[in-house]
């Protein structure tokens, strides 16, 4: 009975107190007793008053109850391979994710999937709420990045959940899952892929609103929920999906539970995203690899070619040299700039951290960075290295692109000034392989490949919404809220605004050092509590 008190209502050192002194009681007059027992009931209902005009103390004192349920679900969930080209594991999640939305109470409960092949499903619930005027609409993804296991450090695996007692670089210790008669530390990290990215926030955006059902707190606004397993792979069938259930899918905002906090750790709601694009360059040299002593210096080396071409894109200081690379973009608000003037300078603090010792455009902070477009090589491939490497003269060579656009930039104009400078180094440019006749007619060609992209993003700070949003996270922390007019990291959200004619802000949830799209892959368990206590106020707001 103590332990389920203390539980209830959360004042645990006062009822233990008054627990301790009843006990004590018991070898005084019943009259006494009665005295005690009647102190303990009034405080029993005075603190459940409390609570009640207080749900996100409520909401807090549930998770706590809850914790090692909460935690040894999302271990279940990450432990389900999710990379979006696995088929039979993306719907695995899907199926999961359904019994777990069922199962918090969310109706209408249903896959949404697009007519195309190979189209992964969206998994679709709603919250319909008697009286209310406004809809909000949840966003995350459940699937995750390509992984190469051999990359993640000894006893990892990206989808074998593990926890450790601290992130792995600072001494971590593996550990099980404890029973629940032992705490769990905030500070203890779960490593797995999609573990931050993005299974953490589907994760929260459901056991806040379990957490409201199960405590008999009705939420303010009608409430849409909406998990993607496609966002790693750029969302390739997002349209369809969003067109085809376009009347479910209505929202007067969607709240995007994704992205890291900001590097000092403060809480931050971003306002807009980059859209992306990828491109694949391949630069060609002899139709076979040849032996580097007998045709070295007369044939030449496609590696050296595409360094080249690589680097005639950017000048010592990191400017792109790309013509008109920048010319597009639309200049933020002074709303906007007063916003990122606030935001906490961290870059020296990070230089350290990742062990540089100077930055792009130096002198520049990276809040400011993140609202310009940028180019970025995500690899470069030709013949092998190491322990593998022969003397050879290798045949091609291949480079992908990254590149990050900002509102006012179309990612197929942007790919297209690419492919113009590309022209312009003396490229003979072809998007398949090219023939023998062409080999012959010019001395240097590449193949480019534009995969499928999308624009940037960027919802109004000052709209009525946006300042509900930013009071609803502010009431779950004591510590100033970052506004960020964009994230350095993208979303297809411009899409919600094309189908949907729907604002979307993104509250940002994981810790900000969780390795994601990378090896070792971790969440911060406190950013998971705190997560379903912001979902949940966004719930009440």
């Amino acid at each position: 009975m103590e332990k389920l008190a203390v539980r209830w209502i959360g004042s645990e050192y006062v009822l233990k107190e008054i627990f301790r002194i009843l006990r004590v009681s018991l070898a005084k007059t019943i009259m006494m007793r009665v005295v005690y027992a009647t102190l303990l009931l009034i405080t029993l209902l005075s603190s459940r008053i409390m609570a009640q005009k207080n749900p996100q103390h409520q909401v807090q004192m549930w998770r706590q109850a809850h914790e090692h349920r909460i935690l040894k679900g999302l271990m279940e969930f990450v432990a389900i391979p999710c990379v979006t080209a696995d088929s039979a594991g993306i719907h695995r999640n899907a199926a999961f994710i359904l019994q777990e939305m069922k199962a918090a109470g969310i109706e209408n409960v249903q896959l949404m999937t697009s007519e195309k092949p190979g189209a992964r499903p969206a998994v679709f619930g709603e919250v319909k709420v008697p009286k209310a005027k406004q809809t909000i609409a949840f966003y995350a993804h459940y699937d995750g990045q390509p992984v190469n296991p051999m990359h993640w450090a000894a006893g990892l695996s990206p989808f074998r959940p593990q926890l450790l007692t601290a992130k792995l670089e600072q001494g971590g210790k593996f550990i099980d899952l404890p029973d629940a008669s032992q705490p769990i530390l905030p500070d203890w990290r779960l490593y797995g892929r999609a573990s931050a990215d993005d299974k953490m926030g589907v994760w929260a955006v459901i056991y806040a609103y379990r957490a409201l059902r199960e405590l008999g707190i009705t939420p303010s606004v009608n409430l849409k929920f909406f998990f993607e397993g496609e966002e790693e792979a750029g969302s390739p069938h997002l349209s369809e999906i969003l067109e085809k259930y376009k009347n479910l899918l209505t929202a007067d905002l969607w709240i995007i539970a994704d992205g890291p906090l900001h590097q000092s750790g403060l809480k931050q709601i971003v306002f807009g995203v980059r859209g992306d694009v990828n491109m694949e360059l391949t630069v060609y040299g002899p139709k076979r690899p040849l032996h580097s002593g007998h045709y070295g210096n007369w044939v030449h080396n496609p590696a050296m070619l595409l360094a080249k071409l690589l680097a005639s894109m950017k000048d010592d200081n990191g400017k792109v040299l790309v013509e008109g690379f920048y010319d597009d973009v639309i200049p933020l608000t002074p709303f906007e700039k007063e916003a990122l003037a606030k935001v906490p300078a961290i870059d020296e603090d990070l230089k350290k951290e990742l062990g540089l010792h100077t930055t792009e455009m130096n002198g520049t902070l990276l809040a400011e960075r993140i609202n310009l477009p940028s180019l970025n090589i995500n690899g470069i491939q030709s013949a092998n290295v190491g322990a593998m490497a022969a003397n050879v003269i290798p045949a091609t060579a291949t480079a992908t692109l990254d590149l990050r656009l900002v509102l006012g930039n179309d990612y197929l104009r942007q790919a297209e000034k690419v492919v113009r400078h590309i022209r312009q180094q003396g490229y003979f440019v072809v998007e398949r392989e090219p023939t023998d006749e062409e080999r012959l007619s010019y001395a240097k060609i590449c193949k480019v490949q534009v995969k499928k992209g999308y624009n940037a993003q960027r919802t109004p700070m000052d709209l009525p919404l946006a300042r509900r949003v930013i009071e609803a996270v502010q009431k779950t922390t004591n510590q100033q809220v970052i506004l960020m007019p964009t994230s350095g990291g993208s979303l297809p959200l411009y899409l919600f605004e094309k189908h949907l004619g729907a604002s979307a802000i993104t509250v940002s949830l994981a810790n900000y050092d969780n390795n994601q799209h990378a090896e070792n892959e971790n969440l911060r368990i406190g950013n998971l509590w705190d997560a379903i206590e912001t979902m949940a106020a966004l719930m009440l707001m």
